[in-house]
């Protein structure tokens, strides 16, 4: 994947996640930003944008539990 489309993709994941969360976009950015998160995503972006949005969610989730 380009970088531009690995930014792309991580544009799309945090609105995703702030949406079903019911959080802003920006808090979802900082949060991952803070969390480690997007490097995660960024390393991981090959394989999991070809998943669907509960994939990747549930990876996150066990990413945040495995990590803090």
């Amino acid at each position: 994947m380009s970088t531009e489309d690995v930014v792309f993709w991580l544009s799309w994941c945090i609105e995703e996640y702030a949406s079903s969360k019911g959080m802003s976009a920006t808090d979802v950015a900082q949060f991952f930003e803070q969390n480690g998160v997007l490097q995660y995503l960024s390393e991981n972006a090959e394989i999991l944008h070809t998943q669907g949005k509960s994939f990747i969610f549930d990876c996150v989730k066990k990413f945040l539990q495995n990590n803090h």
